[in-house]
């Protein structure tokens, strides 16, 4: 087909055309992964500066804390048990009547000194032909009396043997009327039981034994003993020995617990005052 043009124009020269930009290119990939980059880093760091209080400082590392000092609150009567079980003995005696016919018996003893003396009640091992020891882990002893003092019904223990691990009790203390006490011992052969309970009165006075005079500065406690008890423990909400169990009150005579029991303060049974929370040479 021929084109017709007016005469005298001439063929106007072609306008080039302008470049499309490409989008999709190895370099602007290249920028634009970056941007995002740069972007991803700014916004990290506002972050960590926002959780960290905005002040840009890395948090200190933590510092290991101080373990909190030992409390003075009184100790639970299952915390008392554990602490002082260690330094209770079982004393098991044999000897013989007037008729000549052998007799046993049962009480309780307290570790009291590093040396392993033990204190007791004197009418558990007066006249006794032989004194046995069990500890509370099984250990067996034989003892001897070391010394004696009737007037508090009060003697002390030298054993023949020492446990693998000798746990003296804590002696001291005073007491008032109301306190919590706790009593550990083996009675009627039930070894190594506890009771609990208070103090009911102090000063209080009863017979010796075998008719012998009075003992008088008594503790009075209602926390149950029976025979068997004698010997054993009273104890404070402290975990310390306050007194040495030595008897128990029943008008009917039949030596079963109803309420009243007696321990010789520990003062008195070491032969001073009332004590100072420490295990004193006897």
């Amino acid at each position: 087909m021929t084109v017709l043009r007016p005469d005298g124009a001439e063929t106007p020269e072609p306008v080039p055309e302008e470049p499309k930009r490409r989008w999709n290119t190895p370099e602007l990939r290249r920028k634009v992964l970056i941007g995002a980059v740069l972007i991803w880093a700014v916004a990290i760091t506002a972050l960590v500066a926002v959780r960290g209080g905005g002040d840009g400082e890395t948090p200190a590392a933590a510092t290991p804390a101080p373990a909190p000092s030992a409390s003075d609150a009184p100790l639970t009567v299952a915390e008392v048990y554990q602490a002082l079980t260690p330094s209770v003995v079982l004393i098991q005696t044999t000897g013989h009547d007037s008729q000549n016919r052998l007799e046993a018996g049962t009480g309780t003893g307290v570790i009291a000194n590093a040396d392993g003396t033990i204190l007791t009640a004197n009418h558990v091992v007066d006249g006794a032909e032989t004194i046995r020891l069990v500890y509370a882990d099984g250990t067996r002893s034989t003892a001897e009396i070391a010394s004696a003092d009737p007037s508090q019904d009060i003697a002390t223990l030298t054993p023949r043997q020492l446990p693998e691990t000798l746990v003296p009790a804590v002696l001291g203390g005073g007491t008032a009327v109301g306190d919590d006490v706790v009593a550990i011992g083996n009675p009627l052969g039930l070894t190594f039981s506890t009771s609990s309970g208070v103090v009911s009165g102090l000063e209080r006075e009863m017979n010796g034994e075998r008719g012998g005079e009075k003992i008088e500065g008594l503790i009075q406690f209602d926390a149950a003993v029976n025979p068997g008890n004698s010997g054993g423990p009273l104890i404070n909400d402290q975990g310390q020995v306050v007194g040495i169990v030595i008897a128990l009150a029943n008008p009917s005579g039949a030596g079963t617990f109803i309420g009243i029991g007696f321990a010789v303060p520990i003062g008195a049974a070491l032969g001073g005052g009332e004590g100072d929370g420490q295990s004193p040479p006897l």
